[in-house]
C-alpha cells in the first residue's frame, strides 16, 4: 500500500509549546520529515498550544501539578484529532502516556550536560560563599546543596530568555540550563560552562526530543519510523525504566544517564534528598537489549538503600 503523504492542502499538524526552544524542536522535526519524504515546508503546519506549565511562572512546578503541566493540553489536542503529532522535550515527559497515545519516536540526542550560566563567574567552585543561584529544578537544587550547602537557591522559572534576563537584573549570580537547549537555539553568545556528567548527573532523557502520536494512526507511525533514531531510543528505554520504577516526578530529585559502547549500555543513576543532605548513586552495565531491566533493577537497589521518608 502506498503511503499517503501530507500536502499543502492537507498538511500534517505538528503540536508544540510556544517557547523559542519548543518551536526550534518542532522546526527540527518538520525539517527531518521534509528531508525524509522530499516534501515542501507547507506540507506541515506547526500549531502552538498553550500549556499550564508555561502560563504559571511564579510557583514551583510541584505546587501546581508536576510534569504533566507541560503536556496535558497538547495531548488533549492530539487525542481530539486537532493535531497529528506532538513534539516534546523528553525530560518534561511523564513516564506513562494517556490511553490512545504512544511515544516511540526520538530524534538524535543533543549534548546531555547541564550548563553553568553566569555573567561574572566561570564555574560553580568560583561562586562566593552564600551566593544566590536560580533554578526551578529540584534535581539541580538538591545537587547544588549537596556540593555547596552554603548557596542560597531561589526559584527560577521561565524560558531561556526569561532566565537570562533575571541574571542581568541581579536576581541571582548564576543559573543552570541544558546545553541541548542552548545549542538548538544557537545561543553562542550566552556565557556558559558545560558541567561534566561526573560532577552533575543530568535529568533523565535530557537533550532528547520525543514525538508522540495516536496509537491507531498507522500513516503517521510509518512516517515517524523514517526519522526515528534507534540509539537514542535504546538509551531512553533504560533511563525511563529507571525513572518509572522510582515513581519519578517533579517532586523527586533524580538524575540518570545511559550511554552506549558497542553492544553494551552503561547506566548511572542518582537519587537525592530534596535538601541535598544525602545522595545515593549506582553505576552498572548490561547488554543494550537489557537496558530497561537494568534501569528497574538499579531503581530497586537505590530504593532499598534509601531510608524512610528519603524523598
Amino acid at each position: 500500500m502506498t503511503l499517503s503523504l501530507p500536502m499543502p492542502a492537507q498538511p500534517l499538524q505538528i503540536g508544540t509549546r510556544g517557547s523559542p526552544l519548543a518551536l526550534a524542536q518542532a522546526h527540527e522535526t518538520r525539517a527531518r520529515l521534509m528531508a525524509a519524504f522530499d516534501l515542501p515546508e507547507d506540507a506541515f503546519a506547526i500549531r502552538v498550544i498553550k500549556v499550564t506549565g508555561d502560563a504559571v511562572q511564579d510557583r514551583p512546578l510541584k505546587e501546581i501539578g508536576g510534569k504533566g503541566l507541560f503536556t496535558r493540553e497538547i495531548e488533549e489536542a492530539l487525542l481530539a484529532g486537532e493535531i497529528d503529532i506532538a513534539v516534546h522535550s523528553m525530560k518534561d515527559m511523564p513516564v506513562e502516556q494517556p490511553a490512545g497515545l504512544i511515544l516511540d519516536t526520538y530524534l538524535p540526542r543533543e549534548d546531555v550536560r547541564d550548563a553553568f550560566i553566569s555573567f561574572g563567574q566561570g564555574g560553580l567552585a568560583e561562586l562566593a560563599q552564600g551566593a544566590t543561584v536560580g533554578t526551578s529544578s529540584l534535581r539541580r537544587r538538591a545537587q547544588l546543596l549537596n556540593r555547596r550547602p552554603d548557596l542560597t537557591i531561589v526559584e527560577f522559572r521561565g524560558n531561556v530568555q526569561t532566565r537570562l534576563r533575571k541574571l542581568t537584573e541581579g536576581v541571582a549570580q548564576a543559573t543552570f540550563l541544558a546545553m541541548a537547549g542552548l545549542n538548538r537555539l544557537n545561543m553562542t553568545d550566552v556565557p556558559r560552562t558545560p558541567v561534566s556528567t561526573d560532577e552533575m548527573l543530568p535529568a533523565v532523557a535530557q537533550g532528547a526530543i520525543g514525538i508522540e502520536r495516536r496509537t491507531d494512526d498507522s500513516r503517521t507511525a510509518e512516517m515517524l519510523a523514517a526519522i526515528h533514531h534507534g540509539p537514542t531510543g535504546q538509551r531512553l528505554a533504560a533511563e525511563r525504566a529507571f525513572l518509572a520504577a522510582l515513581d519519578g516526578s517533579c517532586e523527586t530529585p533524580i538524575g540518570g544517564l545511559a550511554e552506549l559502547d558497542g553492544g553494551t549500555l552503561r547506566l548511572r543513576g542518582e537519587i537525592l534528598r530534596t535538601d541535598g543532605s544525602q545522595v545515593l548513586t549506582d553505576d552498572a552495565t548490561a547488554p543494550i537489549e537489557d537496558g530497561p531491566s537494568l534501569g528497574r533493577e538499579m531503581a530497586r537497589k537505590l530504593l532499598e538503600q534509601a531510608s524512610p521518608g528519603f524523598f
